[in-house]
């Protein structure tokens, strides 16, 4: 649904040219929820925007939905479905009219359009709230509008850029289950996100991006796979360099980070190495803050490949 080849995106400021995607390569399935993860800035929505023809790649291929991003743009956006961060439905027009209008404008008799629209607002669950002003819409019931906007005229391939921002926990789990039921129909979907929660419960296989560059590609469980093991978080106060020294020479400590006040201890089994870890600190007099184990998550999986923790740097 998606081949990219070497897609770059720079912009020019006072201070230079900044590459803002330094050389991307996609190959995305139809038919699968595809996760974009990365931290704020890290060139998620850039190349989504290009993806969806708003943006013009300054260097590189891309085919998007059978036809090529620069050739064929007209085509690719006959294709495709994009639901920004803001969102698209003007406050003072009812969301029926909203999706009305989305279908006329892809070419859609009246008659038909007011069909589809009406077919959405049952799928979304938008009977109560379709026919008012979407000034009056809830947060959710905003989201839930801006996809059906998305869907209005079948496109085999949905972007959704940061679909759940601000959106209480009730609203973002309900959205996850409407992204899983366009999974369910057929419907490819595109989705970039900081939420690493979301990342792991929606994709089927996810690209972490930093400054610009795919730093790991897999599903999820294939990514956290790559940091093998479980991982002790070892707190301290103001002491964390010390514990790093002391610990990461350890034969128990396959690796070992220190960072925000904290030391990372990736390990084979956390149940046998937690008791030496505290035998270790209090030998050396070393006073326990806090003390965990956890499996890898896509957090360690960033931190494993850039240094830093990706909760952190979003």
């Amino acid at each position: 649904m998606i081949a990219t080849h070497d897609l770059r995106k720079t912009f020019k400021s006072r201070k230079g040219a900044v590459e803002a995607v330094a050389g991307v390569d996609l190959d995305v399935k139809k038919g699968e929820i595809f996760g974009f993860l990365g931290p704020n800035g890290a060139g998620k929505t850039t190349t989504l925007r290009m993806l969806s023809t708003l943006l013009p790649p300054t260097s590189g291929q891309a085919t998007v939905a059978g036809f090529d991003l620069l050739h064929d743009s007209a085509k690719v956006r006959y294709e495709i479905g994009y639901v920004s961060q803001e969102g698209s439905s003007a406050p003072e027009i009812p969301g029926r009219t909203e999706l009305v209008m989305q279908g006329r404008l892809y070419g859609m008799t009246k008659a038909r359009a007011e069909q589809r629209a009406a077919e959405l607002i049952a799928a979304l669950e938008l009977a109560d709230c379709a026919d008012r002003p979407t000034r009056t819409f809830s947060g959710g019931q905003k989201r839930r509008l801006d996809i059906g906007i998305g869907l209005m005229h079948l496109p085999q391939l949905l972007f959704l850029d940061e679909p759940t921002t601000g959106l209480d926990p009730q609203s973002r789990a309900r959205m996850w289950d409407e992204v899983r039921k366009l999974r369910d129909i057929g419907t490819t979907v595109f989705l970039t996100t900081h939420y690493l929660e979301e990342a792991d419960a929606l994709c089927d296989r996810i690209a972490i991006i930093d400054h610009g560059k795919i730093v790991a590609l897999g599903t999820p469980d294939a990514l956290k796979r790559q940091v093998a093991g479980d991982v002790v978080v070892v707190g301290t106060d103001n002491a964390s360099d010390r514990v790093l020294q002391l610990l990461r020479g350890e034969s128990f400590v396959r690796e070992a980070t220190a960072g925000d006040g904290v030391v990372r201890l990736y390990v084979d089994r956390g149940e046998t190495a937690m008791p030496q870890i505290i035998r270790a600190l209090d030998a050396e007099g070393i006073v326990l803050s806090s003390l965990s184990l956890n499996r890898p998550s896509l957090d360690d999986v960033f931190l494993h490949q850039t240094g830093r923790s990706l909760r952190d740097a979003a």
